[in-house]
């Protein structure tokens, strides 16, 4: 590498100077500055000149100052655009992102933006004595409370502690008599827990990364919680307790299992056995997530408000009955919030409002007000990937016989699962007339026609035939195509919601990177590579383009119309809030960028460092 040196305080006084003409301690396209400075070092001259060189050399400066290096490194300033954000994912964002519930990583995990309390809390299980005694001993360190959860976790003490938000112990390992937290990622910004779903779609980015370890961690975390909270949690906060999230954890399981290089058939006979527990007891239950037809649901236990959003965001709900009480929305929903107004109709909303939160998808139009009455693609198709998976690994490491509390399991018997969950899925939830995957609504006993990206898990669990994949991918996959990529929804879906009705972040025009890689598997998984491609390569040209205008930034999610990451539906963008280089990134944007970077082709990946256009290639 070529060493620059220079006065490094010096140089960053003068860049900012000349090129940050906002004075947000960023250099973007915004700015008006001159787009060139001269990089003066004994006799020699280096001209760095754009927005995107910029902006690079602002955060090498920035690195090289914390370092206590008086050099920089000239490859690092002019490197291509797409392989600068491939190497600072690997090497800078999932450190940034990585946390443990530990005496050295308490005080970073105690910062709550969703919290009301003054003084932290962090709730211990009610059967981790250890972690109970461990947090005791550090309470007065960290001004800290401890709190031991119930034995038996009710809706009815999760609203009496709503005002006491606090964090959740996850996994500690004592090793040579210390005690340390079991790492894991956060996805970023104001979600800063460990998050459900968003874990498994970080996962797929650590095991790209070779960050096995972490990955492997992030599985035990799991595993903890679904052995001491009942589940895995939405995050862990006291505030979710009483939710989950989509299921992905067998998946999770099984590759990073098989990343291994030394397969370690006891980690995976103990975790195996944990997600059979979870798939028996969270989402087999009759009554709860599983109903009467057969086919799951997400159903979110909790009463009244959910005390984790933003001032504000019920106020349309809210309204009317606000006006029929003749008071204000604000003193009605503190009237609501403390049960001092008893509502059976709100009730009933934040039952679906919570189940919305639980299925990851908060908020769609697609689930208003009717989430817990609805079988849902996304959801069946998981646990369809459950039963597929459990039946593999099963045959595959365990010689065809598994055994979990007192029961001996086959591939045999999951396969039949399976089979008897895709004739369940086919009569309730495929569409012959329109070609598609839709939801389906028990209460009323009819599909509810929304197209929306989750339509097309069913590819990704291969449960759709291939006369059934080309129908969707001719038909309905266009109307969710735009110049960034996957949408949440197609924009006719929202034909009957009216102009002044609240964005929902979920929907169109807005595209997340779960819904991205699910759909590039998809179309993988029943041979449209060359469509693959060219999706790989809108979403990460998008990610690039934006990276380079905007100082490097990597937010949570993107208007794929627009092609932009200036989003200001519902809780706004995160990842875009930092001053001179992002430290993180996003979660599951940085996993997305780095699987498709491991996807595109080469002749393509030399494209998209050249910046070159999605419609002069495609």
């Amino acid at each position: 590498m070529s060493k620059f040196q220079l006065n490094i305080q010096q140089t960053i006084a003068q860049l900012l100077l000349q090129e940050d003409t906002d004075n947000d301690k960023r250099i973007t396209i915004e700015d008006k500055g001159l787009k060139r400075f001269v990089l003066q070092s004994d006799n020699k001259e280096i001209v760095v000149e754009g927005t995107y060189f910029l902006s690079n050399l602002l955060q090498e400066l920035i690195l090289a100052q914390e370092n206590n290096q008086d050099f920089i490194e000239l490859e690092n300033v002019f490197e291509l655009p797409a392989n600068r954000i491939n190497r600072m994912i690997t090497t800078y964002f999932w450190d940034g992102l990585t946390r443990t519930l530990d005496e050295k990583g308490l005080q970073k995990l105690l910062i709550d933006s969703k919290s009301k309390t003054e003084k932290s809390i962090i709730y211990v299980p009610f059967t981790d004595d250890f972690a109970l005694e461990y947090y005791q001993k550090l309470s007065s360190k960290f001004n800290l409370k401890v709190v031991q959860l119930p034995k038996e976790i009710t809706p009815q003490y999760v609203s009496s502690i709503n005002d006491e938000g606090g964090i959740l112990s996850l996994a500690l390992k004592n090793e040579n008599q210390k005690v340390s937290g079991v790492p894991f990622a956060v996805p970023g910004g104001r979600f800063n827990e460990m998050y459900g779903w968003d874990s498994y779609f970080e996962n797929i980015g650590l095991l790209i990364d070779r960050k096995l370890d972490l990955a492997k961690c992030m599985v035990e975390n799991f595993s903890y919680q679904i052995t001491h909270y009942g589940k895995i949690l939405n995050a862990n906060r006291s505030y979710y307790l009483t939710r989950t999230q989509p299921p992905f954890f067998s998946s999770m399981i099984r590759e990073v299992f098989e990343a291994m290089p030394n397969k370690d058939l006891n980690w995976l006979k103990n975790n195996l056995q944990i997600a059979i527990k979870e798939y028996e007891t969270v989402w087999m239950e009759t009554g709860k997530r599983l109903t009467e037809n057969g086919l799951n649901r997400y159903f979110a236990q909790g009463i009244g408000l959910p005390p984790e959003t933003e001032t504000g965001h019920y106020d349309d709900i809210l309204k009317p009955f606000a006006e029929a009480e003749k008071i204000s929305i604000q003193e009605y929903e503190k009237l609501y919030y403390e049960r001092k107004i008893e509502n059976i109709e709100l009730d009933n909303y934040f039952v679906h409002d919570r189940s919305v939160r639980e299925s990851g998808h908060d908020t769609s139009y697609r689930l208003e007000g009717i989430c817990a009455d609805l079988n849902v693609v996304e959801l069946n198709a998981m646990l369809y990937k459950y039963e597929t998976d459990f039946a593999e690994m099963i045959s595959k490491y365990f010689d065809d016989s598994f055994e979990y509390n007192s029961k001996i399991y086959t591939q045999k018997y999951w396969i039949e699962k399976s089979e008897n969950r895709k004739i369940l899925i086919n009569n309730f939830l495929w569409n012959e007339e329109e070609g598609c995957f839709f939801d389906y609504n028990f209460k009323t006993q009819k599909q509810h026609i929304f197209l929306s990206a989750t339509s097309f898990f069913p590819l990704w669990a291969k449960i759709a035939t291939q006369e059934q994949a080309d129908k969707m991918i001719k038909n309905a996959l266009p109307k969710l195509i735009f110049s960034g990529g996957i949408a949440g929804c197609s924009k006719d879906a929202l034909k009957n919601i009216g102009n002044h009705q609240m964005q929902r972040q979920w929907d169109f025009p807005f595209g997340w990177p779960p819904h991205q890689i699910i759909i590039w598997q998809g179309l993988i998984n029943y041979g449209y590579h060359t469509l693959a491609q060219e999706l790989i390569y809108k979403w990460l040209f998008m990610i690039t383009k934006n990276a380079c205008n905007y100082n490097g930034t990597i937010p949570e999610k993107y208007d794929v119309v627009s092609g932009s990451h200036k989003v200001f539906a519902e809780y706004g963008n995160q990842g875009t809030d930092f001053e001179y280089i992002t430290r993180e990134g996003f979660g599951w944007m940085n996993a997305s960028f780095q699987y498709g970077m491991q996807l595109l082709s080469d002749d393509l990946k030399v494209e998209l460092n050249l910046l070159r256009l999605p419609e002069e290639l495609f």
